[in-house]
């Protein structure tokens, strides 16, 4: 008895001069993921270097987490790469609620001003300087 090939396509084997799955095609398959992980990253280490830049660095892991949601809402299955973990309406709403919640988290952050609650900038620098001398 003879069996056909298998339908799913990553059990059938890649022809001759086709790009397996080690090809040179799959790497291109994960930059929106590295995308959307460098642009995590970035938004991370620019919070941690300055502790006054809380709210912007949450308001832009927002913006890149709902930013990954559309773009796994617009590319095929085989171009999302590793943004593709379950079935695609999932996916998408997987990553729009932690963007949203990340929104409304970096919203209702106070704005961090280095002077002081009330107080203006010019005021604080001249207290400070009375103070030291």
């Amino acid at each position: 008895m003879r069996h056909s090939a298998p339908s799913e396509p990553w059990l059938r084997r890649p022809r001759r001069g086709q790009a397996g799955p080690s090809g040179r095609g799959r790497w291109q398959q994960q930059v929106p993921y590295a995308i959307v992980i460098c642009g995590v990253v970035v938004a991370l280490v620019w919070m941690r270097q300055s502790g006054q830049n809380v709210r912007g660095g949450t308001l832009a892991v927002a913006g890149i987490l709902l930013a990954a949601a559309v773009v796994r809402l617009a590319l095929p299955e085989h171009r999302a790469g590793m943004l593709v973990s379950r079935r695609r309406l999932a996916d998408v709403a997987v990553l729009a609620a932690f963007g949203a919640g990340m929104l409304v988290a970096g919203l209702v952050l106070p704005r961090s001003d280095p002077a002081g609650p009330g107080e203006s900038p010019a005021r604080s620098r001249r207290h400070k300087q009375r103070r030291w001398e």
